[in-house]
């Protein structure tokens, strides 16, 4: 993607360069890097291809117009993936990054460029432009993120698991259980669902234990320990919430409620304005939440969000 030089002293405050990018994917699901060539500030890194977006141009136009000149294809659909704001020493950059399956033609280095396909599980491996971190946590997330009701029972949670949405992400949000009752229900998910699909929130000890990730509520954000090792997810209701997930590390959030709840009385909503304009600058993959269904995902999605969180509508047999 193109970047050029500003003023370091202001980079910060300039308005940013807007840039789109895509995160081709081929049907083994690697995805297309390309290095930075010599002539280019950060010669030798690597980066999702694309470009800047010019006056007059929607993403989407600016982003098939540089696939074209970049690789020589023609890109068919483009699934909205994150929105992100990054600051550069030299200038800020605004990128909107959108997913690929479908495309014309060979992907060809037609500027010279060296191209790699790269298993999502490898990116973290690569170096990679500073602003492409959170594009490779949003690529290797899901779209749902379900969380039970707080008065679940042992049996109706095990019993729901194959009614999730496809690959969602899991809090066993149980604030009631006995924690030994706690961990062996947590214990029986990993095996049936996977550790990469559980999350947590009863401490760090229990979520190192089982190789899963780690939900961060108001509290734990207030207090501001560092969960180093872990992978975390936060609950966030404004910019300063998201500032402290990002400083903390978190791999994302959850913002809202986007919509009036039962859950939150007297909270007043995001709206889905309010959350496409905290989603964009906030630095990682936010999920909605506040009367989320699974089919919400796609509008999330759109406004520059990972997908959705939800309770009650992601249990239909509860």
């Amino acid at each position: 993607m193109t970047m050029s030089a500003s003023t370091p002293s202001t980079a910060a405050e300039a308005e940013p360069l807007r840039v789109a990018a895509a995160a081709l994917r081929a049907p083994d699901g690697s995805v297309l890097l390309a290095q930075r060539g010599p002539h280019k500030s950060y010669a030798g890194q690597w980066e999702f291809p694309g470009g800047k977006i010019e006056s007059g141009e929607t993403a989407e136009a600016a982003l098939r117009r540089e696939l074209t000149e970049e690789l020589g294809i023609a890109a068919g659909a483009l699934e909205p993936l994150i929105r992100l704001r990054h600051d550069y020493p030299e200038l800020s950059v605004a990128l909107e990054v959108f997913e690929c399956r479908d495309w014309q033609g060979q992907p060809q280095g037609l500027e010279g460029q060296r191209l790699e396909w790269v298993a999502p599980g490898a990116l973290v491996d690569w170096p990679l432009l500073a602003a492409d971190a959170p594009i490779v946590t949003a690529l290797r997330l899901p779209v749902h993120y379900v969380f039970t009701a707080v008065d679940m029972q042992v049996e109706a949670v095990l019993g729901g698991l194959d009614d999730l949405p496809g690959g969602a992400l899991l809090r066993l949000r149980l604030p009631a259980m006995p924690q030994a009752e706690y961990a062996r229900l947590a214990e029986q998910v990993a095996g049936s669902i996977g550790a990469h699909r559980l999350v947590v929130d009863r401490g760090s000890a229990l979520a190192a234990r089982l190789g899963c990730r780690l939900h961060l509520d108001g509290a734990a954000l207030a207090a501001g320990e560092a969960m180093a090792g872990l992978s975390c997810i936060a609950s966030v209701h404004d910019a300063e919430q998201i500032r402290r997930a990002r400083t903390l590390g978190a791999e994302a959030a959850v913002l809202g409620p986007v919509e009036a709840t039962a859950s939150h009385p007297g909270v007043s909503p995001l709206g889905w304005s309010g959350f496409e304009s905290l989603a964009a600058d906030a630095g990682l993959p936010v999920y909605a939440i506040g009367g989320m269904k699974p089919a919400d995902a796609a509008k999330a999605r759109a406004r520059g969000g990972q997908g959705c969180a939800g309770i009650g509508a992601f249990w239909p047999r509860r």
